[in-house]
């Protein structure tokens, strides 16, 4: 029996009024609102850009893109976080283009099937980024199959026409700016592909501009916040939350390249003296152990999504360094987020509320009597997707509800537990056992080290659990033994434990349960 729909909070009147514009309408009131000459985005270099030089070369270099795309061209970024990525993203939606987010380390095959499936004619790109990423092989076969532009170029190209642009857009930008309604196309990103070729997600106006007021309204910032955002713009959270979010409403945001490069990244939050950082558990824990003393302590809140926040996590940021753990949650067919705890009111294990707006209901899944499959409905879900079979054609929602392929479970104070996703769950002996729980045992137990969980199949019981970890030498009965003094049932210890060098991460910064499935899967001599 379903479990009836919750409804939380309703987004603000003004939030509600906010939404009804275009991304470059909100950018453009951004710029008039805080002041040309305020500083916005800090590059990783270092170099500092104001609102002014943002929409001046938005403005400038959507000339260059007119002249070479059609006015329905859906046209591929291909860059690292970044202001060349925000200018790219800004001068796309000037040119009345709509522009489609591309991993760069997703490979050649992936890059292509999502070319195919949007489409996309043309890609926009940087030969310093190429140079650095040494990506010339990738973009000479993208360059078979698309026109690729590259940003320093493009500069070269900007013309009188883009001059005039530049100059008369910021003073007249009904003139000179899209007029793209709030529930037109306004982004495409890509599923990860590992289910098969990745689909579109066709994201609004309307959406993102939703997901960045609900976010502001409950996460409750402070005027002098300044934002550090490594994830990569590619994936939504990184986009959304980590770029748009502070730049569309005034506060100062610190973009850096790579979330990989953890010493580096360390040493920008304590020059810049950042306030709230986005990351992933992972990464949050190597940029504190790549810290020095007092590195992070300008810090007040990290942001932590795309996996479970471990509660080794949390205390080590406020005993080393005083700062919270907000773990949030989200998909990008949300835009993405859809849940987080809120500075001071925290509770462990916890998701933490809906944000304002979101509507959800459960489906009952078999097996589990206390959780349900995660649906939901409200102005940041997506238009809906594209498929690699009918390639440019959005295949809308039934009735606005999107199945997240999460199970979840809510207290009686409205806070969500992820139990971990319907294909995560192991059918052992006809119970039904959680992968996340497997991971949250030994987290506890060894909570210095990395774990994921994998499913095997068995010739007995049908399934068998994995663990992959880190530890250097897991003992089997001490996870048997901490499972048995706190109410773990003896069926989610796994039999095998697999010890690696480290664990495989994909550039997102989730843990690449692919590539974890597969070393499970060859140590039984099976094929993943």
């Amino acid at each position: 029996m379903e479990i009836a729909a919750l409804k939380s909070e309703d987004l603000s009147v003004r939030g509600q009024d906010r939404i009804q514009r275009n991304l470059f309408d909100a950018f453009l009131e951004a710029c008039k609102t805080q002041g040309a000459k305020k500083d916005i985005v800090t590059d990783g270099d270092g170099r500092t850009l104001n609102y002014g030089e943002l929409r001046r070369a938005a403005f400038a270099l959507s000339s260059p893109l007119r002249k070479c795309t059609d006015p329905t061209d859906n046209i591929g970024i291909l860059l690292p976080t970044g202001a060349g990525a925000v200018i790219a993203l800004l001068s796309i939606h000037a040119a009345g283009r709509v522009p489609a987010m591309l991993n760069f380390t997703a490979g050649i095959k992936n890059l292509k099937a999502a070319i195919n499936t949007a489409p996309i004619s043309t890609v926009v790109t940087a030969h310093k980024f190429i140079e650095i990423a040494g990506l010339h092989d990738l973009i000479e076969e993208l360059s078979r199959v698309v026109n690729v532009l590259y940003l320093e170029d493009m500069r070269e190209e900007i013309g009188f026409t883009g001059k005039i642009r530049a100059v008369l857009g910021p003073i007249m930008p009904a003139l000179f700016a899209p007029k793209s309604a709030p529930d037109d196309l306004a982004i495409i990103l890509f599923t990860s592909g590992t289910e098969g070729n990745p689909k579109g997600v066709v994201l609004t106006h309307a959406n993102i501009l939703a997901n960045i007021e609900q976010i502001e309204q409950h996460v409750q910032l402070q005027a002098g916040d300044i934002f550090f955002n490594p994830l990569p713009t590619f994936h939504c959270y990184g986009l959304t939350a980590g770029t748009l979010w502070p730049i569309f409403n005034g506060y100062p945001v610190v973009l850096h390249p790579s979330p990989l490069q953890t010493k580096t990244i360390a040493k920008r939050i304590f020059k810049t003296q950042s306030t709230v950082l986005f990351a992933t558990d992972t990464f949050l824990q190597q940029y504190m152990r790549a810290s020095a003393k007092d590195g992070l302590n300008s810090l007040r809140i990290a942001v932590c999504g795309a996996e479970r926040v471990r509660e080794e996590t949390r205390k080590k940021a406020e005993e080393m360094f005083s700062f919270e753990v907000l773990e949030g949650y989200g998909v990008t067919e949300c835009a993405p987020v859809l849940a987080a705890n809120q500075p001071g009111d925290i509770r462990a294990g916890t998701i933490g509320k809906m944000l304002p707006g979101i509507e959800t209901r459960l489906e009952p899944v078999e097996g589990l009597e206390d959780a349900g499959r995660l649906w939901v409905r409200g102005p940041n879900i997506m238009k809906g997707y594209i498929s690699p079979d009918k390639p440019g054609e959005v295949i809308p929602l039934n009735e606005g509800w999107h199945d997240t392929g999460d199970v979840v479970s809510v207290d009686e104070d409205g806070y969500y537990v992820v139990r971990g996703r319907i294909k995560r769950f192991a059918k052992i002996g006809g119970e039904m056992v959680s992968l996340t729980v497997v991971e949250n045992c030994a987290s506890a137990v060894w909570p210095e080290h990395m774990h994921a969980a994998a499913i095997v199949p068995d010739p007995k019981k049908g399934e068998r659990i994995i663990l992959v970890t880190n530890h250097p030498d897991p003992n089997r009965p001490e996870l048997l033994r901490w499972a048995q003094t706190h109410g773990v049932p003896e069926i989610a210890v796994p039999k095998k434990i697999i010890s690696v060098d480290s664990l495989p991460v994909l550039g997102t910064g989730k843990l690449d349960y692919v590539s974890v499935t597969r070393l499970a899967n060859q140590t039984y001599g099976l094929t993943a």
